[in-house]
């Protein structure tokens, strides 16, 4: 069975803004503070790392996870994600098809996709996909590839056409949370807004009571 997930917080973990090659166990440590916090669903992406890094960090974060039902998600790295039993894999549009990506991980894992514009939003196949990451909304530092930023105004258009569950991504941090959840986003995916910061609790818990006041 297909793990339940909730989007609302979606903590996307930056192995470098959390201690480098050397804070896997800091790694883990920040995802359970932020998860205490409020964090629903935590992903994993160190594009910098080795494979090796990659299944220790994964192990260390699912058996941190596991045991408060919150789902890990690997991103792009489908090998790590079944080595660990990782809930899920999250692919880019460069990355392997999604169709590709659902025939390895078969049907009882959460897979997420990213998507930029109205094209590739059409594109995403309905009965495969289980939610996609829209962005980046905002102008963000810590994915030096991303895509063109598309705006707050954009992104708004974008939700009126979604037809999966959406995260934001891309800049995001306190004072654009609300803006997003009434545009439409399920939730909002964050890096440095969380990671990295001196207290990653409070961090999350700031994140997400402005998401549950714009629900309101």
């Amino acid at each position: 069975m297909k793990p339940i997930f909730n989007l609302s917080l979606y903590l996307v973990l930056d192995p470098d803004l959390c201690g480098g090659e050397q804070g896997m166990v800091a790694t883990a440590l920040a995802a359970l503070a932020a998860v205490a916090g409020g964090v629903t669903i935590v992903q994993l992406r160190a594009p910098k790392w080795k494979k090796r890094q990659w299944v220790s960090a994964a192990f260390a974060l699912k058996a941190a996870l596991d045991p408060l039902n919150i789902p890990l998600i690997i991103n792009d790295h489908i090998d790590v994600a079944l080595l660990v039993d990782a809930a899920g894999v999250h692919v880019g549009q460069q990355d392997i098809a999604p169709e590709m990506a659902r025939q390895l991980i078969g049907p009882n894992k959460i897979l997420g996709l990213s998507t930029s514009n109205a094209g590739q939003m059409a594109a995403v196949p309905l009965d495969i996909v289980d939610y996609i990451g829209v962005g980046p909304v905002f102008a963000t530092g810590t994915k030096l590839d991303a895509s063109p930023v598309i705006g707050l105004e954009e992104f708004a258009l974008l939700m009126q056409i979604k037809s999966l569950p959406a995260v934001a991504i891309g800049g995001i941090g306190l004072g654009r949370v609300a803006a997003l959840r009434a545009a439409g986003a399920d939730g909002v995916a964050v890096v440095s807004a969380i990671c990295g910061q001196a207290n990653p609790q409070q961090a999350a818990q700031a994140l997400r009571l402005e998401g549950e006041i714009s629900d309101v």
